[in-house]
């Protein structure tokens, strides 16, 4: 087995079949120090810890959003499911297929499209059509490539010498607000914003978990303050279309590193981190953990999908942590698995490489001291599943 495989392996746990996606118990009390000594155990040892990892990270699911959560594993064995007008999609060729060939309405209720022209009277990269939408989605790909990600890296990357070493020295390490610091920070400099960080962060998710209410099953209801939120967002930037670009850049980033960092250190991955193995590390836990686990869509004509019809103005619930097999152990050896979270084809998300070099980034800064987790406490209020506090502490002696 090549290095490469045994990274992988020691991400997912051995090749086994589907795990269930069940709420599971806590983890015992010393949790923290059996995954201290993951870093030097045997593959036995390393299996038990990715199983630790995983039901750590399926009780952010369960916590969440419960619901949601409830429906997608009832669901999930079928690669493409109708419940009246919604059709939930599962598999991996599925999911590319709604994303590279089945015509999307960009602007309908309950999509990302649709809540950005509701929330913020713009809607884009979101709500676009053909021509216009390939070229919005062109020009912001070329600012958030390798050049863009080397002139962004100081910023975050003082963050993370500022905190780690003195939080992890002086009790812990909370990790969330770390998050949105950098989520702040990095949407900063991708708008070109000037204010305060932690205000851009906290005002970008504020509007994600209105807009939020119109992406997931069941019944919509829109609160009076989400009018309120998205003008408190646009305030603090230079111009208002650069609304959903910070929307995504905080609430993924917020989402995403806090759980990867959780895995990591349950897995007992951290002696596994170098400069040459972070990037695929990097890549494997967001796949594994899928930040934005489903992307709401609708039909905009009739056709089929997956030889399924599909009829226009169909929702279109596409889950992308199904796609991505985040749900099994066996490792995602397909790169349309492994790219599902970031979207596909034309709808891919341009700023994959800017979140994998970020949280590369993060593992990097926080291997050196191997931290546990201390305390965790999942968001039930945030737009995608995530904590509200996730706190790190140095590995015990």
């Amino acid at each position: 087995m090549s290095r490469s495989a045994d990274r992988t392996t020691a991400l997912t746990g051995p090749a086994s079949t589907e795990l269930p996606d069940t709420a599971a118990p806590d983890a015992a009390p010393d949790a923290a120090s059996d995954a201290a000594a993951a870093d030097t155990a045997a593959p036995a040892a390393l299996a038990a810890r990715s199983r630790l990892a995983r039901r750590r990270d399926r009780r952010v699911y369960s916590g969440s959003h419960p619901v949601l959560f409830a429906l997608l594993c009832a669901t999930r064995r079928r690669p493409v499911v109708r419940l009246g007008r919604t059709v939930l999609v599962h598999d991996t060729a599925a999911y590319r297929e709604a994303l590279t060939r089945v015509p999307l309405d960009r602007r309908a209720p309950g999509t990302t499209g649709g809540a950005a022209v509701e929330l913020l009277d713009n809607g884009l990269l979101f709500d676009q059509e053909g021509a216009e939408h390939r070229s919005a989605r062109r020009a912001l790909a070329g600012g958030l490539d390798a050049a863009a990600q080397e002139r962004i890296r100081p910023h975050w990357q003082a963050v993370l010498d500022r905190r780690i070493p003195a939080a992890l020295a002086h009790g812990g390490l909370e990790t969330v607000a770390l998050a949105r610091e950098l989520a702040g920070v990095t949407a900063a400099a991708l708008t070109g914003a000037t204010g305060c960080p932690h205000r851009l962060a906290h005002a970008a998710a504020e509007a994600a978990a209105h807009a939020a209410r119109d992406h997931l099953p069941g019944p919509r209801r829109r609160g009076p303050g989400a009018a309120d939120a998205a003008a408190r967002l646009t305030a603090l930037l230079p111009e208002a279309r650069d609304a959903m670009v910070a929307v995504a850049a905080v609430n993924t980033t917020v989402a995403a590193l806090p759980r990867a960092v959780a895995w990591c250190a349950d897995a007992g991955l951290w002696s596994a981190v170098s400069e040459a193995t972070a990037p695929a590390l990097a890549a494997e836990l967001l796949r594994l953990t899928a930040p934005a686990p489903l992307l709401p869509r609708a039909a905009a004509a009739d056709t089929t999908l997956a030889g399924h019809p599909v009829r226009a103005g169909d929702r279109l619930i596409l889950v992308a942590r199904h796609a991505a097999r985040a749900h099994r152990r066996t490792p995602a050896d397909d790169p349309a698995a492994t790219q599902a979270v970031f979207g596909a084809g034309p709808h891919a998300c341009p700023g994959a490489g800017l979140a994998r070099a970020q949280l590369a980034a993060v593992l990097l800064a926080l291997a050196p001291h191997r931290p546990v987790v201390a305390r965790a406490r999942v968001d039930r209020r945030s737009a995608l599943p995530g904590y509200a506090e996730l706190t790190l502490r140095r590995r015990p002696s």
